[in-house]
């Protein structure tokens, strides 16, 4: 493929992957909070994303071979369309069913929407190693300005959700996502260029796993990583928010939406903007890969330390306090920007381990732990905060990170790219 159509095909994918984002970001914000409103405990909450990371590392794990054998732009667009259908279906939810029976309703529509957004995710990271420019660190500023700016726009699709829950209300919003984005499937399935590979027929799915010891130990740290992130982020730090934030009446808890959803597309926005801005930041296309690979180890431990303050903090206020308010906003803040660095070199080191002939199997098993990781960080978010509070869950936090940087620590900047035969 050309430098040109390269090009072509990456805003492409990268359009797609917007696309797909967005809707993602504000689902999640619709799902939380609506739930949240209708009485749910933090430990139901969680349960409503629990198949959602299931289905996520079902599907990364077979998605790689999926990909390797009907082709890139295949899994795309059936990521593209399946989001579609959930939406449609967590329309039809009636607000008159039992408690248990919207759960599992949920759960299962959430379950489609978490194959959806791996299925996409996967091929547009394996795009990336595909048809990025290999010199002056071209590999490490494409998969950065990927990831970042997907994480952006999964940002404002946190402040759409939790606006059009507002305004519109649950139901139409739903709706008024699925019209969009299936505009958006048709106008990617009409113009994305021809070159991407179309997928062998000799794949096998035994293939999968990976038997770089690089690749294993940067999926083990990237579990640690992601479950630190969302034990906080998916139920805990919302709904101590909203308990902060809202007075209980209409115009309250709207106003509380706003706040919460605005704190949220503020994070994500920040840590793409960082996540983007990494390659530069950390001078990579002047540092041999060793050096990156120090680098990860050095920026996990980094990281642990803010939530380690955090939970300090949180022990020291005996309830919620304006100060600890304001201290969560700026360490999570905090935690969000050097977390981004940490992801974008997770994500740059996962390509550069593997050849391009396996890059869909590599970057498949990686995503399979990362969304372990997020189940992890998910069924751990409401049941530690539930049990202990902002500390326990800040504590739990502090422990995911620790355990990711001692896998970091194991990669072996002497290995070439890959030990697969």
């Amino acid at each position: 493929m050309s430098r040109p159509e390269g090009m072509s095909a990456y805003i492409a994918v990268t359009a797609a992957y917007w696309a797909f984002m967005l809707t993602d970001g504000a689902l999640r914000m619709l799902v939380l909070l609506h739930f949240h409103i209708l009485g749910f405990t933090p430990v139901q909450l969680a349960y409503l994303f629990v198949l959602y990371e299931i289905a996520g590392m079902v599907t990364n794990l077979s998605a790689g071979w999926i990909a390797a054998r009907f082709g890139l732009t295949s899994t795309l667009y059936v990521g593209l369309g399946l989001q579609v259908l959930a939406l449609l279906a967590l329309s039809r939810l009636d607000p008159g069913w039992a408690i248990g029976a919207s759960v599992a309703y949920v759960m299962i529509v959430q379950g489609a929407s978490g194959v959806a957004k791996d299925l996409s995710k996967m091929s547009s990271k394996s795009a990336v190693k595909l048809l990025a420019p290999t010199e002056g660190g071209g590999l490490f500023r494409w998969v950065a300005l990927l990831t970042g700016s997907k994480n952006a726009v999964k940002g404002v699709g946190f402040l759409l959700g939790a606006g059009l829950l507002a305004t519109l209300g649950f139901i139409p919003a739903v709706l008024a996502m699925a019209a969009v984005l299936s505009v958006i499937l048709v106008a990617v399935l009409v113009a994305m260029p021809t070159g991407l590979p179309r997928g062998r027929k000799g794949a096998k799915f035994s293939e999968v796993f990976s038997r770089s010891s690089n690749v294993n130990w940067l999926s083990a740290a990237r579990v640690g990583l992601f479950g630190a992130r969302d034990v906080w982020f998916v139920v805990g730090i919302p709904v101590y928010f909203y308990a902060v934030l809202s007075d209980g009446t209409v115009a309250g808890n709207r106003a509380a939406f706003f706040m919460i959803g605005s704190f949220m597309a503020v994070w994500i926005i920040l840590y793409g903007a960082v996540q983007a801005a990494a390659p530069r930041l950390l001078g990579a296309a002047r540092r041999p890969e060793a050096a990156l690979i120090a680098a990860a180890r050095g920026w996990a431990w980094a990281l642990a330390a803010v939530p380690a303050v955090l939970t300090l903090a949180a022990l020291s206020a005996a309830a919620p306090q304006p100060w600890l308010t304001v201290t969560l906003v700026l360490g999570l803040l905090a935690f969000g920007a050097i977390f981004a660095v940490n992801s974008a070199l997770h994500s740059y080191l996962i390509l550069a381990f593997t050849r391009s002939e396996r890059v869909t199997m590599d970057v498949g098993f990686y995503y399979m732990a990362n969304a372990g990781g997020r189940l992890l960080g998910t069924v751990l978010s409401g049941l530690s905060y539930q049990l202990g509070g902002l500390a326990l869950m800040l504590a739990v936090a502090t422990g995911l990170v620790v355990l990711s940087a001692l896998a970091a620590g194991r990669l072996d900047p002497g290995l070439p790219e890959t030990s697969e035969a």
